[in-house]
């Protein structure tokens, strides 16, 4: 029953035979029906922690650094002074893995432990939603979550079917019409049929999808697929640890300062002439200058992200916000290109209905009052029926002729759509008595477009209201309170190819049958009676924003609509060619038809949509729009949340079939410049199969670009292809299970999370409750977690290098010698309770206030150079470094040559007051929490001397010449860079300092 079914990605389709309620009739294995959306299971979580961890070099280093003292010849010291920082970096990393995995694997077993009822033979039995199984006949309640991929066999509705909200699974609000195979809903019980085997075709709108609510009624389905064969499932990549740019960088520099760490020991030991065991003598150098890389760096980074992500989510002006990725928190500043999706992010997907235009007249909000005075009008002559007048006057004429043309157009409107009304009282659908009194309080409208739910809501505030519907039938009440019945005889849905919907209802009170239809004007102009305002108020409309839809329509003859009939089913009973069949037979009725009006819906963008889009855009922050929706509503939301400006351009990418109309169109796109591009999934996967560089290399250069039609896995791919193409940052929103693929693929993921559901949101890195507080949380957070960061890593490094380079001057007076400086707890000291607060500080220093950094977002723009943290003050740190250390060592050498004995106090202490002084020269805007810090160290270095005996003389330093030769060798490595900092600052100052001075 399934061979119509093909998995997305998943190749050919594989035929399987499903026995109703007889799992255990199956003729293959299935997975189980488990959500998994964890990295690691209970075997493989430590390795591959472990594993992801020492892949990088960084890591490994220190690995193999703190091993090698294990030997006896290669120990320098205690084995704490290696093993503690390192086994102190992994157990933090270590326990957020786990926090992060335990937090998904409750979210997971949340939703496998949901309780169904299956139906069985011998009743129904409750069953986890992990143990449904192919073939399992389950029901599923109303408001109840279908937990795998399901045909709908049967409902408990009287109109015999029901509806699903998708808003997990695509972000959209509006419920799918289902139905359930015509068979199985006949029977007279859900107990299994022993008639003689039917043969019945399946469609799409007789599947239930899991992830998918049922909203109506309680429905019964048969188990098609599960676990990772589920649509929903195939549709997304697996979850994976994302490593930041940053982190990258840094360990890039890391692997330059092992070079330099090689370098100057082989130079060592080539000062000494390679004399003795040489290769020994190399290893302990390697070893004594490990300090040049510093282990504090990882400890120091990750402990940072913790604070921003913290930051993040206290931050009030962003409620609800949550980081559910802490590793990656300075991707945020430096994104490059920012791919959303529309339904649900952009928009509310909540329609209003804004114009109707009737040729020589058009109606907006402000006048709505008089097409309802026109409806009252024509309704209260009916009902009064008064006898005719002699001689009426010219205004009466015109009056009815208006209010016959406007009741035409409403009448059209309301009666040509897939609109059902839903009755709801007290919570229970479907109420006999509410929907026999057709309660306006009880009624909701629910389709599968809110475009026609906005129509009908519009019909019903200027008085005419369905009230009913059913398969077959219509009733519509007027403002008299009467109610008008339909029949309806057939329907026409929209098709993205017809880009129209039709329907032919026949009046119960007159007989007479009418086919109405609506669509795009770029079909309708070729349907309708010739006229000369079509196209311009089109385009007048369009350019408004709105979604306009053309009305018209054709009275029959009942001979007429007989033969129309009796082809049209002639034509649905075809093998071959059936659909095209059928288009020709229902275009033979869509000729010369009457154009009756323009309507004209607005989607609702969300809150502050496009001060936030125009914040992205002078950030340098190119915004692509990846939709499912079509054409010509991807280009209207674009325009209306000013993704592309009124003075760009919009290049419609036309559809391309084949490679020669691919190269024929991108030579025509290419001829453009500063041109948004507006194209196709079909044309784009044409396009990516044979110019995939050509077309990448233009639609970068495009100020915005809008893909609609778009599949799962194409926006992931988009995603992809753009960074190995550019090799900038991506960030992916959305709010659907349709976005997760993009949003896991994307160099960061952010998941908008709201009445659209939570799919999105669970698989993102970060989690935001509404679109506009994206601009906040790149501008602000995003920015300054970069700058932090970069500041931090590249202060943790001259800290270390600071000590390596006093150990090479201190090496290198001693006749090169292997000795080290300092030993045992003045190392771990040093990087730890003298300056790891101070310098850890530096997470709390920014350059300019949010208020400021939002109302500048061209301050953002560069960071997206990489200038916070790259070669260049990478090297500048490297020379502070170099110079304050020889300037340490070589001071305490010569004015302390009486005191040599004392040359580890004396180099240290002023090694300690220069780091500290050093913090507060980078410090931009001071904390309070930076003053503690500073006072705290100053006063555990003073209070430790008491415990430091055995390498400093506390009486020595007590002394007056010991305090004023420490101040001058403080001094002079510190206060060339405060006059450097001074004046480059006065004739050369940064973008941000402009701001707050």
């Amino acid at each position: 029953c399934c061979e119509w079914l093909r998995c997305c990605g998943g190749g050919e389709a594989r035929p399987r035979t499903v026995w109703l309620g007889h799992p255990e009739k199956r003729d293959q294995r299935y997975p189980r029906n488990v959500i998994n959306n964890q990295k690691y299971n209970f075997f493989t979580f430590l390795p591959g922690v472990l594993f992801n961890q020492f892949k990088y070099f960084f890591n490994l280093y220190f690995l193999l650094l703190a091993c090698s003292q294990f030997v006896p010849e290669m120990r320098l010291g205690a084995l704490y002074t290696y093993w503690v920082p390192l086994g102190f970096v992994l157990a933090v990393t270590v326990i957020r893995e786990a926090v992060e995995e335990i937090r998904c694997y409750v979210r997971d077993k949340e939703v496998n432990s949901q309780v169904y009822s299956r139906l069985t033979a011998r009743g129904t039995v409750k069953v986890k939603s992990s143990n449904i199984q192919v073939g399992d006949l389950i029901i599923v309640e109303k408001n109840q979550r279908v937990p795998a991929d399901m045909i709908f066999l049967r409902t408990s509705e009287k109109n015999g079917s029901c509806f699903l909200r998708t808003d997990q699974l695509d972000g959209e609000t509006d419920w799918k019409l289902r139905l359930p195979v015509a068979c199985t809903q006949r029977l007279p019980t859900a107990a299994e049929d022993s008639d003689p085997p039917i043969s019945e075709s399946l469609s799409i709108e007789n599947t239930l999808w899991a992830g998918t609510v049922v909203a109506s009624g309680t429905v019964v389905g048969v188990v098609l697929y599960t676990g990772r064969e589920l649509r929903s499932v195939m549709n997304t990549s697996n979850p994976r640890s994302k490593i930041g740019l940053f982190d990258l960088e840094v360990n890039c520099l890391t692997k330059i300062l092992f070079g330099a760490l090689v370098v100057v020991s082989l130079v060592m030991v080539a000062l000494q002439h390679f004399a003795g065991r040489w290769y020994l003598q190399i290893i302990r150098f390697l070893l004594l200058f490990s300090n040049i890389i510093p282990i504090s760096l990882r400890v120091n980074l990750d402990m940072g992200k913790i604070v921003y992500s913290w930051v993040i989510r206290r931050d009030s002006k962003i409620p609800g916000t949550v980081v559910r990725s802490s590793t990656i928190p300075e991707q945020l500043g430096r994104i490059s290109y920012l791919l959303t999706d529309k339904t649900g992010t952009l928009t509310q997907n909540e329609m209003v209905f804004k114009r109707l235009h009737l040729g020589t007249v058009a109606y907006g909000l402000d006048s709505m009052d008089e097409v309802q005075s026109h409806i009252f009008s024509i309704y209260t002559q009916q009902s009064q029926d008064p006898p005719a007048q002699k001689g009426p006057t010219l205004t009466t004429k015109v009056r009815r002729t208006m209010s016959s043309r406007v009741h035409e157009a409403v009448k059209a409107i309301a009666l040509c759509h897939n609109v059902t009304p839903v009755y709801e009282s007290n919570g229970v659908t479907d109420q006999a008595e509410a929907e026999k009194q057709y309660e306006d309080s009880c009624r909701v409208y629910q389709a599968s477009s809110p475009d026609e739910v906005a129509l009908v809501q519009w019909t019903e505030s200027v008085g005419l209201t369905l009230v009913g519907r059913d398969q077959s039938s219509m009733q519509l009440r007027t403002p008299g309170d009467q109610i008008l019945n339909f029949t309806i005889l057939q329907i026409f849905p929209f098709t993205y190819e017809s880009k129209r919907m039709g329907i032919i209802v026949r009046d119960e009170s007159t007989g007479e049958i009418t086919f109405y239809m609506k669509g795009a004007d770029v079909v309708m102009a070729g349907i309708v009676q010739y006229n000369d305002w079509l196209e311009e108020e089109c385009g007048n409309m369009a350019r408004e924003g709105l979604r306009v839809l053309v009305v018209a329509k054709k009275s029959l003859a009942e001979e007429q609509y007989q033969d129309f009939e009796a082809r049209y089913v002639q034509a649905k009973l075809s093998v071959h060619d059936r659909s095209l069949k059928v288009a020709t037979v229902i275009e033979s009725l869509e000729m010369e038809m009457e154009l009756l009006c323009l309507t004209g819906v607005e989607d609702q963008l969300q809150a502050d949509v496009r001060p936030t889009l125009e914040t992205l855009r002078n950030a340098g922050i190119k915004v692509w729009m990846l939709t499912g929706d079509k054409l010509e509503t991807a280009t209207c939301t674009a325009k209306n949340a000013h993704l592309v400006t009124r003075n760009q351009d919009i290049h419609v990418f036309r559809l391309v079939t084949n490679r020669g109309e691919a190269h024929l169109e991108l030579n025509a796109f290419r001829r453009k410049h500063d041109c948004a591009l507006v194209i196709s999934g079909d044309s784009l996967e044409v396009c990516l199969k044979y110019y995939e560089y050509e077309f990448m290399e233009l639609a970068c250069q495009c100020p915005a670009v809008v893909c609609c039609r778009c599949a799962p896995t194409q926006k992931a791919q988009i995603v992809r292809l753009l960074q190995e193409r550019t090799g900038k940052l991506t960030c992916a929103v959305g709010d659907g299970g349709n976005d997760v693929s993009m949003i896991q693929e994307s160099d960061c993921g952010v998941g908008v999370e709201g009445k659209e559901g939570k799919q999105a949101s669970l698989a993102a890195d970060f989690s935001i409750t509404q679109f506009k507080h994206l601009g906040r949380l790149l501008m602000v957070h995003g920015r300054n977690s970069y700058k932090r960061s970069a500041a931090l890593s590249q202060f943790v490094i001259h800290r270390s290098l600071c000590i390596s380079t006093m150990q090479a001057v201190f090496s290198s007076v001693f006749y090169f010698a292997s000795v080290p400086l300092y030993q045992g707890f003045l190392i771990i000291g040093y990087s730890t309770i003298y300056t790891m607060f101070p310098v850890f500080s530096l997470v709390l220093d920014k350059d300019v206030k949010s208020e400021v950094a939002m109302l500048y977002p061209e301050l953002y723009k560069d960071l997206l150079k990489g200038r916070p943290l790259s070669y260049k003050t990478f090297l500048i740190w490297v020379l502070i470094s170099i110079y304050q250390g020889s300037t340490i060592m070589y001071g305490a050498l010569l004015l302390f040559e009486s005191e040599f004995v004392h040359i580890v106090a004396i180099s240290f202490t002023s090694l300690i007051l220069t780091e500290l002084l050093m913090v507060a020269l980078t410090i931009q805007t001071w904390h309070w929490l930076m003053t503690v810090a500073e006072l705290l160290s100053l006063a555990c270095y003073i209070a430790s001397l008491v415990f430091l005996h055995e390498f400093i003389d506390v009486y020595f330093i007590a002394t007056l010449s010991f305090l004023w030769k420490v101040s001058v060798i403080t001094l002079v490595s510190c206060l060339p860079l405060y006059v450097l900092k001074y004046l480059r600052r006065r004739f050369s100052p940064p973008s941000y300092s402009k701001l707050t001075s």
